[in-house]
């Protein structure tokens, strides 16, 4: 399936955010958190590990500290990151390695790593099917998954100022929590869990937060965007859209919706559902797990 993103404009804006992207990302840094605290349902230590969209290496870190004996692997589409990452690595001897690629084509043999972490990266991927059947590929009968991306609540109050706006698309767009369940089913992973957060940002104004947007990498990187400035009318209609949402003496919200989710690599020979070799697993969409949570 044809991308809606732009994947150049994506290394682009995330290798200029590396440098500042630590001290920034208030909210990435968090989910990161609350995910590496699921590391516990690793069964046994991993021998190899693989952190992918790993950015500056904060969570490449976390993990080669839980474990010092695993190999682990930062995996990340912008090189600038894996340079900023490489001072996170430096904590460690021996260090974790560091790779410059992408999260839908890992350049690791199959079953290879017995634990693959994503923070907040696949939402910038749209095609989870096969992004799923890629993470399944390299990890081992039994390995971990984790990861986390953002559900279709996030920033709505920015997509709709927008709408004010103009007719184009400002905000991605983001899969609902059972889209990415399904895929994990359909690529053939066991026991999936997912659970859903939501996080309320405020900020002094619409401004404000589209520049710490911008500051992050996490800007417009869709492949129909507009490659001109926002013009400033359009602009200005967007920001005195956007304090609708403002309630008296209080600053403005911004919505994001976080999906996690956690499973384990099949064993060899488990069929995936719709697979090429036209094997059919018959799993019902109840098995997914599902919980809620609001933070």
């Amino acid at each position: 399936m044809p991308s809606p993103f732009d994947s150049r404009q994506i290394r682009r804006a995330f290798g200029r955010a590396a440098s500042a992207y630590s001290a920034t990302a208030v909210l990435q840094r968090e989910v990161e958190s609350r995910l590496l605290e699921q590391l516990d349902y690793a069964k046994t230590p991993p021998k190899r590990i693989l952190d992918l969209g790993a950015g500056p290496g904060r969570a490449s870190a976390a993990l080669k500290q839980r474990w010092p004996k695993a190999h682990v692997i930062a995996l990340d589409l912008a090189l600038p990151m894996l340079v900023e990452a490489r001072r996170h690595a430096g904590w460690w001897r021996p260090k974790f390695s560091r790779v410059n690629a992408d999260a839908s084509a890992v350049p690791l043999s199959d079953g290879s790593v017995d634990v693959i972490f994503s923070n907040l990266c696949m939402q910038w991927i749209p095609d989870l099917p096969a992004l799923f059947a890629e993470w399944r590929r390299v990890l081992s009968p039994g390995g971990l998954l984790l990861c986390s991306t953002f559900g279709p609540d996030t920033l709505h109050e920015l997509r709709e100022a927008f709408a004010h706006a103009d007719d184009e698309e400002h905000v991605s767009p983001f899969a609902p929590i059972q889209t990415v369940g399904d895929a994990m089913l359909a690529a053939g992973f066991r026991d999936p869990v997912l659970d859903g957060d939501t996080f309320t940002l405020t900020y002094a104004d619409a401004m404000t937060l589209m520049r710490e947007l911008h500051g992050i990498g996490a800007g417009n990187a869709l492949a129909a965007r507009r490659r001109t400035l926002t013009g400033k009318q359009r602009l200005r209609r967007a920001v005195e859209a956007y304090e609708a949402f403002r309630q008296p003496d209080t600053r403005l919200p911004a919505t994001y919706e976080v999906i996690y989710a956690h499973a384990f690599g099949p064993e060899p020979g488990q069929p995936r559902r719709g697979g090429r070799d036209g094997e059919v697993a018959a799993v019902p969409i109840d098995r997914i797990r599902i919980r809620r949570r609001v933070g």
